[in-house]
């Protein structure tokens, strides 16, 4: 599976990715309250999340010029079978390539693949600031972000985020990817629709 979008190609990721990738999600974890991570997963941790991740969902990398500028991915929305045709989704970009178009252009494939998968709802969890404050370790442009790319505003929880010793708040965004019939069209891995 490879897109080529202008001089971006977004293309399935690699076991030998996971080491640009971790660099890309490091300042994210020391900087930002934008993952609730607090501690930078080992190498090994991140290519065991990256592998578990692809053994049903797709995870794709953004790269342009041989250089990797950023990956996003899905999981599972909720272990209860009723949520199978949801998913969440993640994306993370090197903090030198944020508002340059790579984002949507990886958003939009990942919704793509999902949809193959007969996922139906994309779900988003995103950390806010508390309502009317500033904060230096997070804005709201994730979420504007989303709602950007059509995605609505589903419901918000309050100061459940604590890091930096702050308290955050967490919404959650919602983008339908397909119609809801009765029943279901059956959910299938991506590794078998990737290349449909």
């Amino acid at each position: 599976m490879e897109q080529q979008a202008g001089d971006l190609l977004i293309r399935e990721a690699r076991p030998e990715d996971a080491a640009a990738f971790l660099a890309i999600y490091r300042p994210y974890v020391e900087q930002t309250a934008i993952t609730f991570e607090v501690e930078v997963p080992t190498l090994e941790d991140f290519a065991g999340r990256m592998e578990r991740i692809q053994s049903f969902y797709p995870y794709l990398a953004a790269e342009k010029d041989g250089r990797i500028l950023g990956y996003a991915y899905a999981g599972r929305f909720h272990p209860r079978a009723a949520y199978d045709w949801c998913a969440e989704t993640s994306i993370y970009l090197a903090m030198d390539a944020r508002r340059q178009g790579a984002g949507g252009a990886l958003y939009r494939a990942l919704e793509e693949d999902l949809a193959r998968m007969g996922v139906l709802n994309s779900n988003a969890c995103i950390a806010v600031p508390a309502e009317g404050t500033q904060d230096p370790h997070l804005d709201n442009n994730s979420e504007r972000f989303h709602a950007h790319l059509g995605y609505q505003l589903v419901g918000r929880f309050h100061a459940c985020g604590y890091k930096f010793d702050t308290w955050y708040d967490m919404v959650w965004m919602e983008k339908h990817l397909g119609p809801h019939t009765v029943p279901p069209k059956k959910l299938r891995p991506w590794h078998e629709v990737k290349d449909i």
